[in-house]
């Protein structure tokens, strides 16, 4: 993908001003994936990534132990009493994906009081002693209303789908949805629903609001929910709105099939899942020694209609179109924000 090989380039011309240890002195030291969700293909797919690289770097001797834990609910006391137990098991680093911004942060102190370092990622928390990597959400909602603007002059009724509600991410996009349609005021929120970023809850939700609503020009969402969105639309008598897509690979199929059929145009956004293992891999650069800015932003990956083909052919059937990092792309983004 071009944000890979943009990644992989620069960090071609880093490494040789600054070599890296494939066995640094963390060769001891254990981190601990805190995950809140596991119920669609992104979580699914963040924890296939981490456990490949995460596996990589411990035979390779880099940390001796990168372990992944996921609460049965994504409830934030359930996570806090799963940190707690990370803490008492004596793990070096948490990489955390939090239930909660604020709900988490006396565990997170916790952690950090223990001497232990805490990397939170997309759901991130706010408790200064952690480390946040995390894209911008609000912009990635905005974007969306940008392009429309683009597509549709005259503006008209857009349907939200939202992800799962109290978390950090489900509102800043959705927050970023709002500015823009504030923005460009031709457009009109007609309604919301929570489709928690898999296509069999969105699809249901969906098919219940459609009926109370008028005519949809476009729907906007946060990932996961495209396809389900476009299945209850299908089962309708309406005609099929713009329904801008998250990247998975069912949307970007059944995108791929009316592009074919109709011409059929959109775009699609969404955070690649392999930010769990540029988290990983700040956590190690922390405890081998490295000064890291307390926040690091990485790009949201976009897919437009003269990529898509590209990006559906690179994208595993069931899973999520992915960037996934490697130490040398850690220290890239590090040293981008210092």
């Amino acid at each position: 993908m071009r944000i890979r090989k943009t990644l992989l380039a620069s960090a071609a011309i880093l490494c040789a001003a600054m070599p890296v240890s494939a066995n640094a002195d963390t060769s001891d030291k254990s981190i601990a994936l805190s995950n809140n969700y596991a119920g669609n293909s992104w979580r699914q797919a963040m924890l296939t990534s981490w456990d490949k690289v995460t596996g990589e770097a411990v035979e390779a001797g880099t940390v001796a132990a990168a372990d992944a834990f996921t609460t049965a609910e994504n409830q934030v006391t359930e996570q806090a009493a799963q940190i707690q137990n990370l803490i008492l098991q004596g793990y070096d680093a948490i990489v955390l994906n939090a239930a909660s911004p604020e709900g988490l942060n006396g565990a997170v102190k916790e952690a950090c009081d223990a001497g232990i370092t805490v990397v939170s990622f997309d759901g991130i928390v706010t408790e200064p002693c952690a480390w946040r990597i995390a894209v911008d959400f609000h912009e990635m909602g905005r974007s969306q209303i940008e392009y429309l603007a683009g597509r549709l002059s005259d503006g008209g009724n857009l349907l939200e789908i939202r992800g799962l509600a109290g978390v950090f991410v489900d509102d800043e996009i959705s927050a970023g949805i709002h500015d823009g349609a504030e923005e460009h005021s031709q457009f009109k929120i007609a309604g919301s629903v929570h489709g928690d970023w898999a296509q069999d809850v969105a699809q249901k939700a969906v098919a219940g609001i459609l009926p109370s609503l008028p005519d949809i020009e476009a729907v906007v969402t946060q990932g996961g929910d495209g396809y389900g969105a476009a299945q209850a639309f299908a089962a309708t008598d309406r005609e099929m709105p713009i329904i801008v897509m998250g990247n998975r690979h069912d949307e970007l199929t059944w995108w791929k099939e009316q592009k074919d059929a109709n011409g059929y145009e959109t775009m699609s956004v969404s955070i690649a899942p392999g930010v769990s293992t540029l988290a990983f891999w700040v956590a190690q650069q922390i405890l081998d020694g490295k000064d890291v800015p307390k926040d690091l932003t990485v790009p949201f990956l976009r897919i437009d209609q003269d990529n898509l083909e590209e990006n559906l052919e690179n994208t595993e059937a069931g899973g999520v179109a992915n960037v996934e990092y490697s130490q040398e792309d850690a220290l890239e983004v590090i040293d981008a924000a210092m």
